[in-house]
């Protein structure tokens, strides 16, 4: 669901609040899911309390604009709906997502408890205060006396018929943990799903598993002794809801594909439906400036008079080039231009209009395929032609550009089932969200001191570690993939 949370700005932001989650630091990246039918007024401002710390300017943006605060409001139960959705249909119950959940709980624990108790020591990166010592004990307590290796456990989990929860080895932990990991970054990749963890990384990860679960237990202890201040355990659980809604809501998003799929016949049915979209008037016109061609007319000043391709304006105001395409490669323009244009001799005129995404095309021939000169590397043609556009202009968008009919109505369509099938959900699940909370207050001080921070932060990708940077933890706490190369600019096809 592509749309689903693109404007929640909030989220975004306690999410990066909550934890750069150092999941991961390389290439790879008793269990309970929260409730998702809900969020108390308190955490809202709980939420909009870290966020005036983090980017004033949002909660300015949400004082100055009510349908803004409407939007966030609404994308937020959205989000919520679609993880409660996912709780319902039993996805929590599948095994990646089950170990997943549990890791983002142990995860942000960790990131939190650890940015908290050691707030006042200094700068230091994330878990910094964990030494080597404290990891050996850690992995030294599998071997330990109380360590379920023999016995009756020790053989079930050997035979990989699990052990209770509580009775399970660090290593058959932190096995889980790797295997879920490596398993939702294939899915998620597909670049990925041939890749093997490499004995460095297995190392990497299994030192950081090692720091989380160490600060979780310590939490944990402590928080059941009544000895965590409640602000910070309330924090927690709220970034512990919205991440695991937030990865619920997308894997449940992804079986939902087919039900959000047009088909041609839904495009062909609904511009049969809706007369200003027929492409009559632009076909008579175009058959019209055919017959004027054929009848031997000038093609090239008609093309500068008709002509609707962008492509035909020349370098003076005013000027075109008569429709001409010189050197054209084979494969350059859609199929049925080009098919139409090669079966035609030097110098004729296609006896029929040439109809494609793009409009209607009046087609005329120059030079047959073929080198142009004996310097020539590749074989090409010369081509005019004369366009007369059915490209339309959404009237609910007057600033976006015009495009393909057919393209406007899959578009209008997907959009129309997205929305349908949103409300839908949300209607189901009966998520609760308040509207009577008070959005902080920005004073001129907050925003000086954030443009002075951001003044003083490096550029992305300038200092080792930095989030942000590729194969590093990001400011959600995910692992950054590498940008895929950004994919080759079509050649314009008419």
């Amino acid at each position: 669901m592509s749309n689903l949370t693109k404007g929640l700005i909030l989220v975004g932001v306690i999410i990066a609040i909550g934890a750069g989650l150092v999941v991961w630091k390389k290439k790879v990246g008793g269990h309970s899911t929260e409730s998702f039918n809900q969020i108390s007024r308190e955490e809202v401002e709980m939420l909009l309390a870290d966020v005036s710390k983090q980017n004033p300017a949002i909660l300015k943006r949400l004082n100055e604009d009510p349908e803004l605060k409407k939007q966030q409001l609404e994308s937020l139960r959205q989000l919520l709906a679609f993880a409660s959705q996912a709780k319902a249909d039993g996805l929590t119950a599948e095994p990646n997502n089950k170990q997943e959940l549990e890791n983002i709980k142990a995860e942000i624990t960790a990131v939190n408890y650890d940015r908290e108790m050691n707030k006042d020591k200094g700068p230091m990166p994330p878990f910094g205060f964990i030494t080597e010592d404290m990891i050996n004990q850690y992995w030294g307590e599998d071997n330990s006396p109380a360590a379920p290796t023999g016995g009756f456990a020790g053989l079930m989990e050997k035979l990989g018929l699990g052990t209770p929860a509580e009775s399970r080895t660090h290593a058959a932990e932190f096995e889980d943990f790797l295997n879920t990991k490596v398993a939702l970054l294939k899915a998620g990749n597909p670049e990925m799903a041939n890749r093997e963890i490499s004995e460095e990384e297995k190392t990497q990860a299994k030192e950081v598993f090692a720091k989380i679960r160490i600060y979780k237990k310590e939490y944990d202890t402590k928080a059941a002794a009544g000895e965590v201040p409640k602000e910070l355990v309330d924090r927690i659980s709220l970034q512990v809801k919205l991440q695991q809604a937030q990865f619920l809501a997308r894997i449940y998003s992804e079986t939902l594909t087919d039900k959000m799929k047009v088909t041609d016949e839904d495009i062909d049915k609904y511009i049969a439906e809706h007369p200003e979209l027929s492409p009559t008037e632009k076909r008579n016109k175009a058959m019209e400036i055919l017959n004027r061609a054929k009848s031997g007319e000038d093609f090239a000043v008609l093309a500068n008079e008709f002509s609707e391709d962008p492509g035909n304006k020349g370098p003076e105001a005013g000027a075109g080039k008569g429709g001409l395409y010189a050197d054209v490669p084979k494969g350059r323009m859609v199929a049925p231009f080009e098919t139409a244009a090669l079966a035609l001799e030097p110098g004729q005129i296609s006896a029929e209009l040439v109809e494609t995404d793009f409009g209607f095309h009046i087609i005329k021939l120059e030079r047959k395929l073929g080198k142009k000169d004996a310097a020539a590397k590749d074989e090409t043609y010369d081509v005019r032609h004369i366009l007369i556009s059915t490209n339309f202009k959404d009237p609910e968008k007057p600033n976006a550009p015009e495009m393909p009919v057919k393209e406007y109505v899959r578009t209008k369509l997907e959009a129309d089932k997205e929305k349908e099938l949103v409300d839908k959900i949300v209607a189901a699940n009966n998520v609760q969200v308040p509207t009577d909370f008070t959005v902080p207050q920005v004073t001129d001080e907050q925003m000086k001191q954030m443009q002075q921070m951001q003044q003083m932060q490096p550029p992305p990708g300038s200092e080792p570690g930095e989030p942000g940077e590729p194969g590093k933890p990001g400011k959600d706490g995910k692992e950054v993939k590498p940008a895929p190369p950004a994919p080759k600019k079509p050649e314009v096809k008419k």
